[in-house]
C-alpha cells in the first residue's frame, strides 16, 4: 500500500498520535525523523551519530509502549534527540544546546517524557530498577524501559544494577543498544526468528511447564536439565552472562528493522514478571553517509553542511588547551619512559588519541570506568611509573572515593589532568567542571594547580611529571588558549608559588586559572577610574602561596580572589589562611571571594555563562568598587 502524501511527523506531534498509525507507516515516520534530526543538528551542532543509530528503535518503543505512563529512560542523553522530536519538542529542536533552548540531554523539568535526567553514562538500569520497585510498592502495572549503549556497559554501576535487578525480580526491561562492538551480531532471518521465538508467550509457557516437570526429577537430573536449557539457548542466541545475572535474554536483533523490533517489543511488553534484556544491534550514524564513513560516526559535531557533511569550525586563534596538554605529555614521555597515560573512554576528548599514536603501549583506555581508572593509576604508581590520569572534571567526580582512599591516603604520585574545568557552554550543568577545586583541596597530600593560559599548562605538565612525592592535579578549560608564546618544553614550577602579573597599590586581584585574562582587563578599567590594581596568578590552590597572600593583604585595601569553581575552593582556603594568620584582625584589608554561583547553570556560550556567573571583567570591576565603597565610581558611565 502506498504511503500517505502528508509528512507523518506533522501528524504525530506526540507518541499518542504515533500509536494511531498503522504499522506499515512507521518506516516513513523513521525516515522523516532521521531527516529532521540531521537538519536540526546541522544548525545547532551536538551529538549526531548516536541518535541516528536509534531512530527505528525510538519509533518502535514509543509505538509499542504507553509513554509517558510507561517510563522510558535513555542512557546517555546522546541517544535522545529523536526521542525529543517525537515527544512534543519538534518545534524547539533547533534551539538544542542554545541559550534558553532544549538541553542536549534528557531533563526531567523539560518534558514528562523524560522520567530521568541522564548526561553521565551507566545510570539507567539503577534508576529504572528504582522506578520498577516504586511501581510495585504502589501496586501499579506500568512498564519501565532502560536503553543503554554497549559503551555504557563498561561501567561497573551497570552490572551492580543488573545484579540487584536479577535478585529483586521486579519487571524491568533493559535494551542493550549494541552499536559499536557487537557482542553477538545478528544473523538475518534466523536471528530474528529466534528472538521472536524466545520472547513469545508460547515458548515461555512451555519453558515454565518444563521447569515445573523438571523440579520433580532427582536433583542431579534437574540441575543438568536446567543447565542444558540455559546453555543451549545461550548457544543459539548469546546472552549467557545476562542470564547468570538473572535477566531473561532476548536477541540479538536488527535495531533498524521494524518488522523484527515490533513483535519482540510487544512480546516482552506482555511478559508477566521479572527483568528482561533485549540485545539490539544498531549502526551509529545510520542513514547519513558522512556519519557512517566517519571514524567516530559523527559522535559530536559542530554545525555542518547537510549535503557534504563538512563541519563548520570557527577559525582558531590559539591552540586548544586539550591539544596543548597532549603535545606536552608526548614531550615529557620522550624524555621519561615511566610516563604513561590513562583515559576512561575519552581518548579524543582528552587528547590522548595523539599520545596513543606515538606511544601505543603506554596509553590505556579503560572504558567508561573512572573508578577503575583512578585505582589502576594508583597501582601503576606503586610500580614506579608516572601515570597521567586524564579525565574531565565532571567525570572525575565518579572516581572520588578511589581518589581519596587509593591515591591520597596512600600518598601515591598519580597525576590528574583535569580537562573541561569551569563552565563548558552547550553541554550545560551536567558537564560543568565546577567542583574539583573544592573536592581536591580538602584532601591531605594533594597538590592542586590551575593553568592561567596555554604556556602555563605546558609548565604544569612538566611540573606534574617531575613531582614524585605526592598526588598532583592540574586543571584547564575547554576551548582555545589566549595566544601567548609557547615554550618547546615546560619548566617545572616551584610548588606552591604564584606570580605577580601587575603591580598596584590599592586593590589586589588574585586569580586562579584562566580568569586571569579577565582580571587583567578589569585592572585596566580600574586604572582608568583611578584605582591602582595589582594582579596575581596564584597558580596553586594547594599549597597556597602564603607569603604572597600575606604581602598582598598587608599592602592593599582590598584583596579579591577569583576562580572558575564553586565556593569552598581556592577563595575559601585563602580566606581561612588569612584569618588564622591574623591578617584580618585590624580590619586593614577587605577580603572577598568570587566563585561560581551556588546554582546549576543552564547551557549557553561560555562567555555569557561567565558573565551571568559574575566572573567577567565588568563584574570584577563592580565587585572591587562595591568592596571599596566608591559609590561615585560605581555610577560612572564607563562601567554602566
Amino acid at each position: 500500500m502506498s504511503r500517505p502524501n502528508t509528512p507523518l511527523l506533522d501528524r504525530t506531534p506526540t507518541p499518542h498520535e504515533l500509536r494511531g498509525l498503522h504499522e506499515r507507516h512507521l518506516k516513513q515516520v523513521a525516515d522523516e525523523l532521521r531527516s529532521e534530526m540531521i537538519d536540526a543538528v546541522s544548525v545547532t551542532g551536538g551529538h549526531l551519530g548516536a541518535g541516528l543509530g536509534v531512530v527505528e528503535l525510538t519509533v518502535a518503543l514509543h509505538y509499542v509502549f504507553d509513554t509517558p505512563r510507561d517510563r522510558l529512560i535513555w542512557d546517555v542523553g546522546h541517544q535522545a534527540y529523536p526521542h525529543k522530536i517525537l515527544t512534543g519538542r519538534r518545534d524547539r529542536i533547533r534551539t538544542l544546546r542554545q541559550a534558553g533552548g532544549l538541553s542536549g540531554f534528557t531533563k526531567r523539568c523539560e518534558s514528562e517524557y523524560d522520567p530521568f535526567g541522564a548526561a553521565h553514562s551507566s545510570t539507567s538500569i539503577s534508576a529504572g530498577l528504582g522506578m520498577a520497585v516504586g511501581r510495585d510498592l504502589k501496586g501499579e502495572n506500568n512498564n519501565v524501559i532502560a536503553v543503554i549503549g554497549d559503551g555504557a556497559m563498561s561501567a561497573g554501576m551497570a552490572y551492580e544494577a543488573m545484579n540487584n535487578a536479577g535478585a529483586q525480580h521486579s519487571r524491568l526491561i533493559v535494551i542493550l543498544n549494541d552499536n559499536d562492538m557487537s557482542i553477538a551480531p545478528p544473523t538475518g532471518a534466523m536471528s530474528a526468528y529466534l528472538a521472536r521465538l524466545v520472547s513469545s508467550h508460547t515458548y515461555r509457557s512451555l519453558r515454565e511447564t518444563a521447569k515445573q516437570l523438571a523440579q520433580r526429577l532427582p536433583k542431579f537430573l534437574y540441575d543438568k536439565a536446567k543447565k542444558t536449557e540455559e546453555y543451549s539457548r545461550g548457544f543459539w542466541t548469546g546472552g549467557t552472562l545476562f542470564e547468570e545475572l538473572g535477566f531473561y535474554y532476548v536477541g540479538p536483533i536488527d535495531g533498524h528493522n521494524l518488522d523484527h523490533l515490533l513483535p519482540v517489543l510487544k512480546n516482552v511488553r506482555d511478559m508477566a514478571r521479572g527483568p528482561v534484556l533485549i540485545h539490539v544491534v544498531t549502526k551509529k550514524g545510520k542513514g547519513y553517509g558522512p556519519a557512517e564513513a566517519s571514524a567516530d560516526k559523527y559522535h559530536g559535531v559542530n554545525t555542518f553542511d547537510v549535503v557534504t557533511g563538512a563541519q563548520i569550525k570557527p577559525k582558531a586563534n590559539a591552540p586548544a588547551y586539550t591539544r596543548v596538554f597532549a603535545e606536552s605529555l608526548i614531550t615529557e614521555a620522550k624524555h621519561d619512559d615511566k610516563v604513561v597515560a590513562i583515559t576512561a573512554a575519552m581518548p579524543s576528548g582528552t587528547g590522548l588519541d595523539l599520545f596513543e599514536k606515538t606511544y601505543p603501549e603506554r596509553c590505556f583506555d579503560v572504558g567508561i570506568a573512572e573508578q577503575h581508572a583512578v585505582t589502576f593509576a594508583a597501582g601503576l604508581a606503586t610500580e614506579g611509573f608516572k601515570p597521567f590520569c586524564a579525565i574531565y572534571s565532571t567525570f572525575l567526580q565518579r572516581g572520588y572515593d578511589q581518589l581519596m582512599h587509593d591515591v591520597a591516603l596512600q600518598n601515591l604520585p598519580v597525576r590528574f589532568a583535569i580537562d573541561r574545568a569551569g563552565l563548558v557552554g552547550a553541554d550545560g550543568a551536567t558537564h560543568a567542571g565546577a567542583f574539583d577545586i573544592a573536592y581536591l583541596c580538602c584532601l591531605p597530600n594533594m597538590v592542586v594547580m590551575a593553568a592561567a593560559d596555554e604556556a602555563e599548562l605546558v609548565h604544569m605538565v612538566a611540573t606534574a611529571a617531575a613531582h614524585d612525592s605526592s598526588p598532583i592535579a592540574f586543571r584547564y578549560p575547554r576551548g582555545e588558549g589566549v595566544g601567548v608564546d609557547m615554550p618547546a618544553r615546560g619548566t617545572p614550577l616551584p610548588i606552591g608559588k604564584g606570580r605577580i602579573m601587575r603591580e598596584g597599590r590599592r586593590v589586589a586581584l588574585v586569580s586562579l586559572g584562566t580568569r586571569l585574562a579577565e582580571a587583567l582587563k578589569a585592572a585596566e578599567q580600574l586604572e582608568s577610574l583611578g584605582v591602582s590594581t595589582t594582579v596575581a596568578d596564584a597558580r596553586f590552590a594547594k599549597p597556597l602561596d602564603e607569603g604572597m597572600l600575606l604581602r598582598l593583604a598587608k599592602n592593599h585595601e582590598a584583596l579579591i580572589t577569583l576562580e572558575e569553581g564553586s565556593s569552598g575552593g581556592f577563595g575559601a582556603a585563602a580566606l581561612t589562611f588569612l584569618a588564622q594568620a591574623g591578617a584580618l584582625d585590624d580590619g586593614h584589608v577587605k577580603v572577598r571571594a568570587m566563585t561560581l554561583p551556588d546554582v546549576f547553570q543552564d547551557h549557553d556560550t561560555p562567555e555569557r555563562m561567565y558573565a551571568t556567573a559574575g566572573l567577567d571583567a565588568k563584574s570584577i570591576v563592580r565587585k572591587v568598587l562595591d568592596t571599596l565603597g566608591d559609590s561615585a565610581l560605581i555610577r560612572h558611565d564607563k562601567i554602566a
